[in-house]
């Protein structure tokens, strides 16, 4: 079993920052990718951004150029910086850990950001 803790989440202004953090731990097999979903209110989930194993990062375009997402190999542990949040940042950010195919994906209980003044 793979556990995931998150923290970070919060409410901020528009403009400002939050760094959100994700902890795995447990019967790691490997890791194929491992990154952030979120889902605003009345939306779908969408993939906000991941670091693949060999150290490529894909982003979602809305994100590009604000958010960083980055990660400490040692602590099984990926960071995502949020620069420069909108209001349509709004959502419940997710972690995923994916180990490939043929086993088990995992994700966290999600932190809610909220963007607002």
């Amino acid at each position: 079993q793979v556990q995931l803790v998150e923290s970070g989440g919060g409410l901020v202004q528009p403009g400002g920052s939050l760094r959100l953090s994700c902890a795995a731990s447990g019967m790691i097999f490997r890791i194929i990718h491992m990154g952030w979903y979120r889902q605003g209110p009345g939306k779908q989930r969408e993939l906000v951004a991941r670091i693949i194993s060999g150290g490529s990062t894909n982003y979602a375009d809305s994100v590009k150029g604000r958010f960083t997402i980055s990660r400490d190999n040692a602590k099984n542990t990926v960071y995502l910086q949020m620069n420069n949040l909108k209001p349509e940042d709004t959502a419940v950010y997710s972690c995923n850990l994916n180990q490939g195919a043929g086993f088990r994906e995992y994700w966290g209980q999600g932190t809610q950001v909220t963007v607002s003044s």
